[in-house]
């Protein structure tokens, strides 16, 4: 979980720097709220593989698929919420979006194939 935490403060950084520099076209004004909810949702899924994770990992696979369908349905929602309250520029929140999805899905998948690795 401290990977994850100082994965986002430097993706937090990113963001504040291109914020404050002006360079931040692409970035929809959300930012932060997605990077939050993916904050979130990743101290969630690493709750649920540390469930799994106990008593000889006899219950890993059913935590991770769980996991992976949590991530699915709580994305749906959030963005549904968003694109129903109305927003500006849909297009580049659903492409913040993605793109924060694909960074923190990349990341659990190499720091599990890490510990899955050690043992």
């Amino acid at each position: 979980m401290l990977r994850t935490l100082i994965a986002t403060i430097l993706l937090g950084i990113v963001f504040f720097l291109a914020q404050r520099f002006h360079a931040d076209s692409f970035l929809h004004p959300y930012i932060w709220y997605i990077l939050v909810f993916f904050f979130g949702l990743a101290f969630l899924v690493h709750r649920l593989i540390e469930f799994g994770m106990r008593n000889k990992r006899e219950k890993f696979v059913t935590f991770y698929i769980s996991s992976i369908v949590a991530r699915i349905i709580l994305s749906i929602i959030f963005i549904g919420l968003f694109l129903y309250r109305g927003l500006t520029d849909s297009f580049l929140f659903v492409i913040n979006f993605f793109a924060l999805y694909l960074f923190y899905t990349c990341f659990e998948i190499y720091g599990l194939y890490r510990n899955l690795r050690r043992d």
